[in-house]
């Protein structure tokens, strides 16, 4: 059975799907939903002693070696990021069942949550997938369920919002899907490995030049790597409440592991100067991506809003860390991806709890609620202390490791430091505006909500969690070692 855990990852989810949409009540559907995700994330768990170091685990499906068939390929970098999404899908279905009650109509919650198991699915089918062409298939399942998830709460703003997602999502994909498909044509093949292996033969032709630009430009547009964030924003503000929280933890860091693989697989040793274009492009976009989004978080008036933006600069630090292409810049980078998974899935279902007494969507709307509801206050400020890099929390790893990664430069350190710096420091001003509206103002009088116990339970479990790896970060700092051994691997 161990053996079949590859494949597994996506079959189950995907074939629960239609069974979710038939179940009745709709809480059952809610506890299938959770069964299944849980059982992908026990899956992800049980992946990591059979694809640690360097080892990669292949399940050629139907028995059918690559190039001639389609293998699944799970190793340590595969693992870190199915830990993410089927993590995260899980503990905010567990947290999050009253919030999406009372945002979703009942009679269309089988719908959704049969959505929920598709972009499940279909993230979790990225990561796993050893095949370029198949990477987009599974891309296009969880983009296309995703758009079903964002669009289906009661907030008519999400339409208007995810209609710019769909169709910037749709011409990344595209975009994606052209150099793939030159690649092919220059190739003969679609599997990865086997690109990698053929392509030095080919890799002066123009074709596989303008392959690596439209494969890097469509993935930056899912990434929502700066300038080409716009979609981003609104579409995590106007979300269902938990969809925000699913979707922050994980969809950006999926495209970047696509990123990842290729570039590294393919572009890093075989095209001139790439390496140096990578550094010169992407630096400078994620240092304005840091420093737009911390600003952008500090004038806007939404609570969801305020932390989407933040969410465009910590996507600027992963790719700060990647395009380093160093070690300690790749082990910072995704080691950053986890912290920053484990921070905004806690910020986002703890604004959806408290968001069950708000009124709207506004900061003000909050005010006092922390004092109302303490545990789940408690558990914004932890996360939003990783968030800020405080000593003691997961952020604060990640961000050192990035600053070292930073020193090591010849050139240019002190600028992207003082970068790295004062984001920081704006970090701190918006979560104190956030905290303050929490805590200082009276509780309000009227209208007292009492959030479920075991929600706010599991959301503290969360929260902790972000010390807990802060001060035991051995699982993810191996993983995230011994990807950025694999990747620079690639390259060499």
């Amino acid at each position: 059975m161990l053996s079949h855990l590859p494949i597994l990852q996506i079959v189950v989810p995907m074939l629960m799907a239609p069974f979710v949409l038939l179940i009745q009540p709709a809480r059952l559907a809610w506890a299938l939903t959770l069964a299944t995700s849980t059982l992908a994330f026990a899956i992800a768990i049980n992946l990591i002693p059979l694809a640690a170091g360097d080892s990669a685990m292949i399940y050629p499906i139907g028995g059918w070696d690559a190039p001639y068939g389609i293998e699944l390929k799970v190793d340590s970098l595969s693992v870190l990021f199915l830990l993410i999404i089927s993590g995260a899908s899980t503990f905010v279905l567990l947290a999050g069942y009253q919030s999406l009650g009372s945002e979703i109509h009942e009679a269309k919650l089988n719908w959704f949550f049969g959505a929920w198991l598709l972009a499940l699915a279909g993230l979790l089918g990225i990561v796993v997938s050893a095949d370029a062409f198949n990477i987009f298939v599974f891309m296009e399942i969880a983009s296309l369920a995703s758009y079903i998830l964002i669009a289906g709460g009661p907030n008519r703003q999400a339409l208007p919002a995810v209609f710019k997602y769909l169709i910037m999502g749709t011409i990344g994909a595209t975009f994606y899907l052209i150099g793939v498909g030159l690649i092919y044509i220059m190739t003969g093949t679609l599997n990865i490995s086997d690109i990698a292996t053929k392509l030095p033969s080919v890799v002066d032709q123009t074709p596989i030049l303008v392959a690596a630009g439209f494969i890097s430009i469509g993935l930056a547009l899912k990434a929502a790597i700066f300038p080409m964030h716009a979609w981003l924003p609104n579409t995590y503000s106007f979300a269902p409440n938990m969809v925000t929280a699913f979707l922050a933890a994980c969809s950006t860091k999926i495209a970047i592991y696509v990123l990842l693989r290729i570039d590294f697989a393919l572009f890093q040793s075989n095209l001139t100067g790439h390496l140096l274009q990578f550094k010169v492009f992407l630096i400078p976009l994620a240092c304005m991506a840091i420093l737009a989004g911390a600003y952008m978080a500090m004038r806007d008036s939404l609570a969801k809003k305020i932390f989407a933006w933040s969410s465009v600069g910590q996507v600027g630090y992963i790719i700060l860390g990647a395009a380093l292409v160093s070690h300690s810049g790749l082990t910072a980078a995704l080691l950053h991806s986890f912290s920053h998974a484990l921070a905004k899935g806690t910020m986002f279902i703890g604004i959806g709890l408290l968001a069950l007494q708000a009124k709207s969507g506004e900061l003000s709307s909050f005010a006092g609620l922390g004092r109302r509801h303490p545990l789940a206050a408690i558990a914004i400020t932890i996360a939003g202390l990783s968030l800020v890099g405080i000593p003691g929390t997961a952020g604060f790893l990640s961000k050192w490791l990035l600053i070292q990664a930073i020193l090591e430069l010849p050139t240019g350190a002190v600028a992207l430091l003082v970068v790295v710096l004062l984001s920081s420091l704006m970090s701190v001003v918006y979560l104190a505006r956030f905290l303050e509206t929490l805590f200082f103002p009276p509780a309000p009088a009227e209208g007292k909500v009492t959030l479920p116990l075991g929600a706010t339970a599991i959301l503290l479990a969360i929260a902790f969690a972000s010390i807990y790896f802060g001060l035991a970060p051995t699982l993810p700092m191996e993983l995230a070692t011994q990807a950025a051994d694999n990747l620079l691997g690639y390259g060499a």
